[in-house]
């Protein structure tokens, strides 16, 4: 078995993309379907909710929820049955929660065919497998590559004044080689110290980068297409307390608005940005588009660059909802998600 661990990552400089948090995707057209008649009498279901907007970065280590597998040799052993994305949780009846768990179960068996249970989607299945014998690392392997934790840097969106329960990111921690969503099974969050950033330019994404803090401030509780979400155990470094009120999709107007992100060691600061092409029957994280706007931010980071995901939009007082993407051949350009997208997948435990 070919095993693709990430180790844990102390106090030093690391960038995103090294982190396996795939926080922007590679996007060749802004072009954005049509959106159905909005229905404005429909009533908004966080009218009056008040929230402190972010802007500041966080850190996130977490545990996989199963071994996930990121990849499988077409030539092994697995090839056809097992896929990027499936999770597997047991070898021969014994459960197995690390990828060198699942490398020692496999190799136990002296080639043995091995029984894998594994989770694809919501569904459990088995898969019988004779492993093959790799003479150069002289142990048996079924050709899957696997991980079973990862860590990385994205952005607060916001914070609830009166438990800092948060919500970041506006999409996903995906695994940065399948590309599907990574189930956690628990989870921690670390303050963030912003050492640098690499500018974006076309066809080249900058990236933010940074070192996380020695000690745990938070539990990161839920990992979902719009946002992760989890508790602060105090505010972060840069927490403004003020709150604002939350606007519905329809409240978000074609226009100027500001975005707050950190790109220093000089904290939080708010930039101009153009509102467009807004989605109103959107409910994923590509809601709107952004296009950057203040001559300072593009000076400083080229426009909208990785790690700023979940940077809070806000408009007319109001937070309207968070940088989620950008454009590759653009980097002044990206999408955006509703805020109410991102409300509407808190975990149970935080409503």
């Amino acid at each position: 078995m070919k095993i693709n661990q990430i180790p844990h990552i102390g106090r030093r400089a690391i960038s995103v993309l090294s982190l396996f948090l795939l926080i922007c995707f590679c996007l060749s057209s802004l072009i954005l379907p049509a959106s159905a008649a909005p229905d404005h009498g429909e009533t908004f279901r966080y009218a009056g909710l008040r929230l402190c907007p972010g802007g500041m970065p966080f850190g996130v280590k977490f545990i996989t929820d199963g071994v996930l597998i990121t990849n499988v040799d077409t030539s092994a052993a697995a090839a056809g049955n097992l896929h990027p994305g499936d999770r597997v949780t047991a070898v021969n009846g014994k459960a197995v929660a690390t990828a060198s768990e699942l490398s020692d179960a496999v190799n136990a068996g002296g080639g043995k065919p091995v029984t894998i249970t594994y989770m694809h989607g919501s569904e459990k299945k088995d898969v019988t497998l004779t492993p093959r014998y790799d003479r150069a690392d002289g142990r048996y392997k079924t050709g899957l590559y696997v991980r079973d934790s990862g860590a990385g840097i994205g952005t607060v969106t916001f914070i609830r004044q009166n438990d800092h329960a948060f919500g970041g990111l506006g999409h996903g921690i995906c695994d940065g080689e399948s590309g599907k969503l990574i189930p956690m099974r628990r989870g921690t969050v670390t303050d963030v110290t912003v050492s640098g950033l690499s500018k974006g330019t076309s066809g080249t994404p900058g990236e933010i980068k940074g070192y996380f803090g020695t000690g745990k401030t938070g539990t990161l509780l839920n990992n979902t297409d719009c946002g992760v979400f989890g508790v602060f155990t105090a505010p972060p470094s840069g927490f403004d307390s003020e709150s604002v009120e939350v606007a519905s999709r329809f409240e978000l107007k074609e226009g100027d608005a500001v975005v707050r992100c950190t790109l220093g060691t000089d904290g939080v600061h708010e930039y101009a940005v153009r509102i467009s092409s807004i989605r109103s029957d959107a409910t994923g994280p590509k809601c709107f588009t952004v296009k950057i706007t203040d001559p300072a931010l593009i000076a400083r980071s080229g426009g909208i660059i990785q790690g700023m995901s979940g940077s809070p939009i806000l408009q007319n007082g109001k937070l309207v909802g968070a940088v989620t993407h950008v454009l590759i051949s653009d980097p002044t350009t990206g999408y955006g998600i509703f805020i109410e997208n991102m409300l509407d997948n808190l975990p149970a435990s935080l409503r």
